[in-house]
């Protein structure tokens, strides 16, 4: 078990007049090698939770386990923890900070002691890996595309060889092609490496298509935690709390409300278009 989560509870504030519950009794388990979506509503704690996973974060009350081993024990290593749990903010320029993209990726593994050959290495496969052209290898991060400086910011984080990646709204700004590439790319990561995956995002449609579970917070609870198939049957509890489920579901749902004899438990393009022509045949 990769990550286990029990009677966490996280306050901002407390004690002060601006006191507010971010967290609320979360229990959770995430077993190494899933790919796991994360969805909410603005302020809903989905980004507070994810920080408490590498120890950004230290609960108020509860506990969180790595491996085991709890994160807040005494003579904790929280440094090893976040080489091991890797962290990719919604905005990469928050990680971004080098003169040049190929020392920016070097900056973990070298901040993890390892020599210099080493070190340049995994800088290099993590930049192949996230599919980042060499020509932009000694050019300034900040001189690159939304898209581009995303894969430096992913690319850093892997080169210390994590065994989670989490990554939050990896693709908000981005246009159709580079929000696949970005997500087409942690997919590759997902089934090549065995990496454990948390996806954030407000996108349902990439939440459907990628992922195997959906973990839903509302006001800083769970309020589900299942299958995209089993969740997104929940659309009408998920529209009452500012979520929605993927277009298809609704398609489908229209369609049996139409006469259409139809499941309507399809959350991709490709599970609609199936569920039609066998109708239709």
């Amino acid at each position: 078990m990769a990550i286990k989560i029990e009677h966490l509870n996280y306050v901002y504030s407390a004690g002060t007049a601006f006191e507010r519950h971010a967290l609320k009794e979360i229990n959770l388990e995430i077993p190494d090698g899933q790919f796991i979506g994360v969805i909410g509503h603005t302020g809903s704690g989905k980004s507070t939770l994810i920080q408490h996973l590498n120890g950004l974060l230290q609960a108020t009350s509860g506990e969180v386990y790595y491996n085991g081993e709890n994160i807040y024990g005494e003579g904790y290593d929280r440094k090893q923890l976040r080489s091991r749990v890797g962290l990719v903010f919604q905005y990469p320029e928050h990680q971004l900070f080098e003169t040049d993209v190929f020392t920016d990726v070097c900056f973990g593994p070298k901040n993890l002691g390892l020599p210099a050959e080493e070190v340049e290495a995994r800088a290099y496969e993590a930049l192949k890996l996230v599919g980042l052209k060499e020509k932009y290898y000694k050019s300034s991060p900040f001189e690159l595309s939304g898209g581009q400086k995303r894969r430096v910011a992913i690319a850093g984080i892997l080169a210390m060889n994590p065994e989670v990646l989490i990554l939050d709204e990896p693709t908000a700004g981005l246009d159709p092609k580079g929000r696949d590439d970005i997500l087409d790319q942690v997919k590759m990561l997902h089934e090549e490496r065995g990496i454990t995956v948390l996806l954030v995002s407000h996108s349902m449609e990439d939440i459907a298509r990628y992922v195997e579970r959906i973990i839903v917070m509302n006001r800083g609870q769970v309020m589900f935690d299942d299958t995209p198939r089993e969740v997104f049957h929940h659309y009408r509890e998920l529209e009452e709390v500012g979520l929605a489920a993927p277009q298809v579901t609704y398609l489908m749902h229209g369609l049996q409300e139409a006469g259409w004899d139809i499941a309507t438990d399809a959350t991709t393009v490709e599970e609609a278009a199936d569920a039609i022509r066998r109708f239709l045949k």
